[in-house]
């Protein structure tokens, strides 16, 4: 099976209101895997990310599945990335337009060594320019196909970076980048109101405080209990009844379970455009750190892991190191040692593989997954999970 035999990275391409445009999987073969493995991994997809979750954009690392998976019949909503040097190549310039011209969607990764005819480059849906090789920064914008296909960018380092990326005309950026984690001299900061009253009704929620008193903490911001409704009827939890009264959420899903939609919240109350790419990472997080605790028969500690993901940036995004947030951030011992700077708690293995995977890089997923006992299979059906509910997530 495909899951077995390659390891996913899982990313995304973010646009100009920081959400997710489209999401990326990067196939990183197993040395071991068969040459043939197009086939497969077309057959994963069909059902594990059908045309109605949305654009897939698919990243093979080996030359042998890139060819494969040209020829094969894609669907209509996947996205082939094309290194630059093998579009450069005579012999495959022919087989992309061939392809191309039969409706296979083509993007282009990475600069070519020498100008790509006009042809060619219409091929291609959007262009990957790495930041340190976009001439756009210096140059103005110049005629031709070249300045004509849309391109997303890629290598950007800090979210600065991005957003002028982004301003400049970028389709989209790859990745996000995190920034630079906030260090105890970093300037003191008040906890937006919106983000305290989240915090406290978890407090609330920990004591099992009476519904009315729960609903009193939401009345200084009712926008958070649509919000809160809104994530509690996702179908990305896949809940049998709709809920539609804080009252109706307890009776349904107890106080425990209630916290999970509330770790949720922390993060859709920090009201600042700018920080959305980091809400949309730290969802995924908690999403697939959830199912790989879980998925090791610890279903009692998976919500735990769940609320670590989702908060493990809530340092960038509110700009205070955990060490200074820890003392009014309502969560248990165990996700608070996981966050702080030392990282050594009980989920900081499962923090590591979402990180892992996040970089797409096969050497740090495969030692992440290791030091876990994770088989390629194990993570990688952990990590479409989490993307596939992600994804249902984001269009709600």
């Amino acid at each position: 099976m495909a899951l077995d035999l390659v390891w996913l990275g899982c990313g995304a391409l973010f646009g100009a209101r920081g959400r997710v445009v489209m999401n990326r999987l990067t196939l990183h073969p197993m040395p071991d895997a068969p040459a043939q493995l197009a086939a497969p991994v077309l057959e994963l997809l069909d059902e594990a990310w059908p045309e109605e979750r949305g654009p897939l954009c698919l990243s093979p690392t080996t030359e042998a599945l890139l060819s494969g998976l040209l020829e094969a019949d894609r669907p209509a909503h996947t996205v082939l990335e094309v290194p630059a040097f093998l579009a450069g190549d005579p012999a495959w310039e022919a087989r992309l337009r061939e392809r191309a011209a039969a409706g296979q969607a083509l993007a282009l990764k990475g600069r070519p060594l020498q100008p790509l005819s006009p042809e060619l480059l219409a091929c291609f849906r959007h262009v990957i320019v790495d930041l340190d090789d976009d001439r756009r920064q210096t140059q103005a914008p110049a005629s031709g196909a070249a300045r004509q296909t849309p391109w997303v960018q890629a290598g950007t380092r800090t979210p600065e970076e991005a957003g002028a990326s982004l301003r400049r005309g970028a389709l989209a950026v790859l990745g996000w980048p995190l920034g630079e984690r906030p260090g105890p001299d970093a300037p003191r900061k008040d906890v937006p109101p919106s983000v305290q009253i989240v915090m406290d009704l978890i407090q609330r929620v920990d004591r099992e405080e009476p519904v009315k008193r729960l609903e009193e903490a939401l009345r200084g911001d009712p926008t958070l209990a649509f919000r809160l409704m809104r994530l509690i009827n996702s179908p990305a939890f896949g809940l049998s009844v709709e809920i539609n009264s804080f009252q109706h959420a307890i009776m349904v899903l107890g106080y425990q379970r209630l916290k999970r939609w509330l770790a949720l919240l922390v993060t859709n109350a920090v009201d600042n455009p700018d920080l959305q790419p980091l809400m949309q990472l730290a969802v995924r997080r908690g999403l697939l750190m959830e199912e790989l605790v879980r998925a090791q028969g610890d279903s009692s500690a998976a919500g735990e892991a769940f609320i670590c993901g989702v908060f493990s940036l809530l340092d960038r995004m509110l700009g205070q190191p955990f060490d200074r947030l820890l003392g009014n951030l309502p969560v248990g011992e165990g996700v608070a040692q996981t966050l702080a700077e030392s990282g050594q708690g009980p989920y900081s293995a499962a923090l590591a593989v979402a990180r892992a995977v996040e970089s797409e890089l096969p050497l740090d997923i495969a030692e992440a997954a290791g030091a876990m006992l994770l088989s390629p299979g194990e993570l990688n059906r952990a990590a479409l999970k989490a993307m596939q509910a992600a994804q249902q997530l984001q269009g709600d």
